[in-house]
Protein backbone atom coordinates (compact mmCIF):
# COMPACT_ATOMS: atom_id res chain seq x y z
CA UNK A 1 0.00 0.00 0.00
CA UNK A 2 1.16 3.38 -0.95
CA UNK A 3 1.03 5.98 1.86
CA UNK A 4 1.95 10.10 1.75
CA UNK A 5 5.82 10.07 2.51
CA UNK A 6 8.27 11.91 2.67
CA UNK A 7 11.69 10.41 1.17
CA UNK A 8 11.00 6.90 2.21
CA UNK A 9 13.08 4.56 0.21
CA UNK A 10 11.06 3.24 -2.30
CA UNK A 11 7.96 5.08 -1.77
CA UNK A 12 5.61 6.07 -4.22
CA UNK A 13 5.50 9.45 -4.85
CA UNK A 14 2.32 10.30 -4.21
CA UNK A 15 0.54 13.95 -5.42
CA UNK A 16 -0.04 16.40 -3.00
CA UNK A 17 -3.84 16.48 -1.87
CA UNK A 18 -3.78 13.02 -2.20
CA UNK A 19 -4.75 11.73 1.49
CA UNK A 20 -5.62 8.16 2.48
CA UNK A 21 -8.75 7.53 4.86
CA UNK A 22 -8.62 5.12 7.82
CA UNK A 23 -11.03 3.03 6.24
CA UNK A 24 -8.91 2.93 2.67
CA UNK A 25 -5.51 2.07 4.98
CA UNK A 26 -7.94 -1.02 6.23
CA UNK A 27 -9.42 -2.34 3.12
CA UNK A 28 -5.93 -2.16 1.71
CA UNK A 29 -4.97 -4.05 4.66
CA UNK A 30 -7.65 -6.51 4.43
CA UNK A 31 -7.20 -7.09 0.62
CA UNK A 32 -3.38 -7.95 1.36
CA UNK A 33 -4.09 -10.58 4.24
CA UNK A 34 -6.76 -12.47 1.58
CA UNK A 35 -3.88 -12.20 -1.26
CA UNK A 36 -1.31 -13.98 1.16
CA UNK A 37 -3.58 -16.66 2.28
CA UNK A 38 -4.80 -16.93 -1.50
CA UNK A 39 -1.34 -17.32 -2.96
CA UNK A 40 -0.43 -19.72 0.03
CA UNK A 41 -3.35 -21.56 -0.46
CA UNK A 42 -2.68 -22.14 -4.73
CA UNK A 43 1.21 -22.69 -3.48
CA UNK A 44 0.05 -25.55 -1.16
CA UNK A 45 -2.56 -27.13 -3.99
CA UNK A 46 -0.02 -26.56 -6.65
CA UNK A 47 2.57 -28.47 -5.07
CA UNK A 48 1.06 -31.58 -3.50
CA UNK A 49 0.32 -33.11 -7.24
CA UNK A 50 4.07 -33.13 -8.56
CA UNK A 51 5.04 -34.13 -4.39
CA UNK A 52 2.43 -37.01 -4.38
CA UNK A 53 3.40 -38.34 -8.41
CA UNK A 54 7.27 -38.25 -7.54
CA UNK A 55 6.32 -40.24 -4.24
CA UNK A 56 4.70 -42.60 -6.01
CA UNK A 57 7.11 -43.07 -8.33
CA UNK A 58 9.89 -44.09 -5.73
CA UNK A 59 7.88 -46.70 -4.73
CA UNK A 60 7.78 -48.11 -8.80
CA UNK A 61 11.64 -47.73 -8.86
CA UNK A 62 12.26 -49.56 -5.45
CA UNK A 63 10.46 -52.69 -6.91
CA UNK A 64 12.38 -52.06 -10.38
CA UNK A 65 15.84 -51.40 -8.66
CA UNK A 66 18.17 -54.40 -7.55
CA UNK A 67 17.08 -55.08 -3.94
CA UNK A 68 20.60 -55.74 -2.93
CA UNK A 69 22.52 -52.80 -3.90
CA UNK A 70 22.33 -50.70 -1.23
CA UNK A 71 23.15 -47.53 -3.43
CA UNK A 72 19.79 -47.82 -5.46
CA UNK A 73 18.38 -48.30 -2.05
CA UNK A 74 19.86 -45.38 -0.34
CA UNK A 75 18.58 -43.52 -3.24
CA UNK A 76 14.95 -43.89 -3.00
CA UNK A 77 15.18 -43.73 0.47
CA UNK A 78 16.35 -39.97 -0.21
CA UNK A 79 13.76 -39.33 -2.40
CA UNK A 80 10.95 -40.49 -0.44
CA UNK A 81 12.11 -38.66 2.42
CA UNK A 82 12.88 -35.71 0.62
CA UNK A 83 9.31 -35.45 -0.07
CA UNK A 84 8.01 -36.13 2.84
CA UNK A 85 9.93 -33.54 3.95
CA UNK A 86 8.21 -31.43 1.74
CA UNK A 87 4.94 -32.06 2.47
CA UNK A 88 5.28 -31.20 5.98
CA UNK A 89 6.71 -28.12 5.50
CA UNK A 90 3.35 -27.96 3.44
CA UNK A 91 1.84 -28.64 6.78
CA UNK A 92 3.60 -26.58 9.57
CA UNK A 93 4.47 -23.64 7.08
CA UNK A 94 2.19 -22.91 4.48
CA UNK A 95 -1.15 -24.62 6.03
CA UNK A 96 -0.68 -23.43 9.60
CA UNK A 97 -0.12 -19.99 8.57
CA UNK A 98 -3.46 -19.69 6.64
CA UNK A 99 -5.46 -21.78 9.90
CA UNK A 100 -6.52 -18.52 11.18
CA UNK A 101 -8.50 -16.98 8.42
CA UNK A 102 -9.72 -20.03 6.39
CA UNK A 103 -12.66 -19.76 7.59
CA UNK A 104 -14.34 -16.12 6.83
CA UNK A 105 -16.38 -14.80 9.87
CA UNK A 106 -19.71 -13.18 8.73
CA UNK A 107 -22.01 -10.63 10.74
CA UNK A 108 -25.35 -11.44 8.84
CA UNK A 109 -27.68 -8.84 9.22
CA UNK A 110 -30.65 -7.48 6.61
CA UNK A 111 -28.80 -3.93 4.54
CA UNK A 112 -30.07 -1.88 1.93
CA UNK A 113 -28.22 -2.08 -1.25
CA UNK A 114 -28.36 1.37 -2.81
CA UNK A 115 -26.78 3.00 0.23
CA UNK A 116 -24.22 0.29 0.02
CA UNK A 117 -23.06 1.69 -3.45
CA UNK A 118 -23.21 5.44 -2.63
CA UNK A 119 -20.79 5.00 0.13
CA UNK A 120 -18.60 2.75 -1.70
CA UNK A 121 -18.82 4.73 -4.71
CA UNK A 122 -17.92 8.07 -2.53
CA UNK A 123 -15.26 6.13 -0.92
CA UNK A 124 -13.44 5.89 -4.03
CA UNK A 125 -13.98 8.75 -6.43
CA UNK A 126 -13.42 11.12 -3.39
CA UNK A 127 -9.86 9.49 -2.96
CA UNK A 128 -7.95 7.68 -5.49
CA UNK A 129 -10.24 8.07 -8.39
CA UNK A 130 -10.11 11.56 -8.11
CA UNK A 131 -5.96 12.23 -7.65
CA UNK A 132 -5.54 9.65 -10.91
CA UNK A 133 -8.49 11.80 -12.49
CA UNK A 134 -10.35 8.87 -13.47
CA UNK A 135 -14.29 9.42 -13.50
CA UNK A 136 -16.34 6.51 -11.40
CA UNK A 137 -20.11 6.26 -12.73
CA UNK A 138 -22.75 4.40 -11.61
CA UNK A 139 -25.81 2.42 -13.80
CA UNK A 140 -27.93 1.05 -10.90
CA UNK A 141 -31.62 -0.18 -11.22
CA UNK A 142 -31.73 -0.66 -7.15
CA UNK A 143 -34.47 0.69 -5.55
CA UNK A 144 -35.13 -0.47 -1.91
CA UNK A 145 -33.40 -3.94 -2.42
CA UNK A 146 -32.27 -5.42 0.76
CA UNK A 147 -29.97 -8.06 0.99
CA UNK A 148 -29.38 -10.11 3.84
CA UNK A 149 -25.47 -10.84 4.74
CA UNK A 150 -22.35 -9.44 5.68
CA UNK A 151 -22.54 -5.29 4.62
CA UNK A 152 -18.64 -4.66 5.40
CA UNK A 153 -17.45 -7.72 3.95
CA UNK A 154 -19.29 -7.10 0.88
CA UNK A 155 -18.51 -3.26 0.80
CA UNK A 156 -14.87 -4.05 1.06
CA UNK A 157 -15.24 -6.91 -2.29
CA UNK A 158 -16.90 -4.27 -4.18
CA UNK A 159 -14.04 -0.94 -3.43
CA UNK A 160 -11.58 -3.57 -4.23
CA UNK A 161 -13.05 -4.11 -7.48
CA UNK A 162 -13.27 -0.68 -8.12
CA UNK A 163 -9.84 0.21 -7.00
CA UNK A 164 -8.00 -2.12 -9.34
CA UNK A 165 -10.24 -0.48 -12.22
CA UNK A 166 -9.23 3.14 -11.19
CA UNK A 167 -5.76 1.67 -10.66
CA UNK A 168 -5.80 0.18 -14.46
CA UNK A 169 -7.38 2.58 -16.22
CA UNK A 170 -5.66 6.04 -17.68
CA UNK A 171 -6.26 9.43 -16.56
CA UNK A 172 -9.76 10.96 -18.37
CA UNK A 173 -10.90 7.34 -18.37
CA UNK A 174 -14.42 5.98 -17.38
CA UNK A 175 -15.19 3.15 -14.70
CA UNK A 176 -18.87 2.27 -14.97
CA UNK A 177 -20.44 0.04 -12.26
CA UNK A 178 -23.69 -1.41 -13.27
CA UNK A 179 -25.62 -2.88 -10.27
CA UNK A 180 -29.40 -5.03 -10.09
CA UNK A 181 -30.92 -7.64 -8.26
CA UNK A 182 -33.71 -10.10 -9.56
CA UNK A 183 -36.23 -12.01 -6.95
CA UNK A 184 -32.93 -13.46 -6.08
CA UNK A 185 -29.69 -12.36 -6.40
CA UNK A 186 -27.77 -9.16 -6.09
CA UNK A 187 -25.52 -8.13 -9.44
CA UNK A 188 -22.49 -6.05 -9.46
CA UNK A 189 -20.52 -5.60 -12.64
CA UNK A 190 -17.36 -3.31 -12.82
CA UNK A 191 -15.94 -2.34 -16.62
CA UNK A 192 -13.22 -0.50 -17.31
CA UNK A 193 -10.51 -0.38 -20.13
CA UNK A 194 -7.48 -2.11 -18.67
CA UNK A 195 -3.91 -0.20 -19.36
CA UNK A 196 -1.04 -2.23 -18.13
CA UNK A 197 0.93 0.75 -18.24
CA UNK A 198 -1.26 2.93 -16.06
CA UNK A 199 -1.67 0.14 -13.92
CA UNK A 200 1.95 -0.22 -13.11
CA UNK A 201 3.46 3.70 -13.71
CA UNK A 202 5.65 4.03 -11.37
CA UNK A 203 4.64 7.59 -10.98
CA UNK A 204 1.02 7.25 -10.52
CA UNK A 205 -0.83 6.89 -7.01
CA UNK A 206 -1.40 3.28 -6.07
CA UNK A 207 -3.18 1.68 -3.22
CA UNK A 208 -2.51 -1.73 -4.08
CA UNK A 209 1.04 -3.28 -4.37
CA UNK A 210 2.95 -3.50 -6.92
CA UNK A 211 4.06 -7.05 -7.20
CA UNK A 212 0.09 -8.02 -7.10
CA UNK A 213 -0.88 -5.24 -9.60
CA UNK A 214 1.63 -6.94 -11.91
CA UNK A 215 0.87 -10.52 -11.56
CA UNK A 216 -2.60 -8.92 -12.43
CA UNK A 217 -1.26 -8.42 -15.89
CA UNK A 218 0.00 -11.79 -15.96
CA UNK A 219 -1.97 -15.05 -18.23
CA UNK A 220 -4.18 -17.04 -15.81
CA UNK A 221 -5.37 -20.55 -15.78
CA UNK A 222 -8.53 -21.50 -16.60
CA UNK A 223 -11.05 -20.33 -13.94
CA UNK A 224 -8.34 -18.74 -11.76
CA UNK A 225 -8.90 -15.00 -10.86
CA UNK A 226 -5.69 -12.50 -10.04
CA UNK A 227 -4.27 -12.69 -6.78
CA UNK A 228 -5.46 -9.19 -5.86
CA UNK A 229 -8.73 -10.32 -5.88
CA UNK A 230 -9.25 -12.75 -3.70
CA UNK A 231 -11.00 -10.87 -0.90
CA UNK A 232 -14.18 -10.42 -3.67
CA UNK A 233 -13.98 -14.35 -4.41
CA UNK A 234 -13.65 -15.36 -0.69
CA UNK A 235 -16.42 -13.04 0.20
CA UNK A 236 -19.00 -14.04 -2.37
CA UNK A 237 -18.53 -17.22 -2.06
CA UNK A 238 -18.98 -17.28 1.70
CA UNK A 239 -22.12 -15.56 0.82
CA UNK A 240 -23.44 -18.58 -1.61
CA UNK A 241 -22.18 -16.04 -4.48
CA UNK A 242 -19.45 -16.14 -6.57
CA UNK A 243 -17.03 -13.65 -8.21
CA UNK A 244 -15.86 -13.82 -11.93
CA UNK A 245 -12.81 -12.06 -13.78
CA UNK A 246 -13.00 -11.48 -17.61
CA UNK A 247 -10.01 -12.17 -19.73
CA UNK A 248 -9.61 -9.47 -22.42
CA UNK A 249 -6.20 -7.79 -24.42
CA UNK A 250 -4.59 -4.85 -23.74
CA UNK A 251 -6.87 -1.54 -23.91
CA UNK A 252 -10.55 -3.95 -24.38
CA UNK A 253 -12.91 -3.78 -21.95
CA UNK A 254 -12.59 -5.92 -18.74
CA UNK A 255 -15.65 -6.92 -16.33
CA UNK A 256 -15.50 -8.00 -12.53
CA UNK A 257 -18.78 -9.31 -11.59
CA UNK A 258 -19.97 -10.09 -7.67
CA UNK A 259 -23.01 -12.01 -7.62
CA UNK A 260 -24.68 -12.61 -4.40
CA UNK A 261 -28.13 -14.16 -3.15
CA UNK A 262 -30.11 -11.95 -1.74
CA UNK A 263 -30.95 -14.21 1.21
CA UNK A 264 -27.57 -15.24 1.61
CA UNK A 265 -26.66 -18.18 4.21
CA UNK A 266 -23.11 -18.68 5.14
CA UNK A 267 -20.96 -21.43 2.71
CA UNK A 268 -18.25 -21.62 5.02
Amino acid sequence: MTTPSTGTAGATPVPSGFAVSERTARLCAETALFMRDHVLSLVSHDLRGPLNAIHSWAYVLERKLDANDPNSQRAVTGIRNGVEQQVKLLETIVDATRAETKSLALAFAPFSLHPLLDETVDEVRSGLARTRGVEVTVESHLATEQLNGDRERLAAALWLMLAFAVEASTEGATVTLAARADATRWYATVTFNQDVAALNDPAAPHLLEAFARKQACEPREAKRIAWVFALCKRVAEAHGGNFEQSDAPESEAVTLALHVPLSATTAT
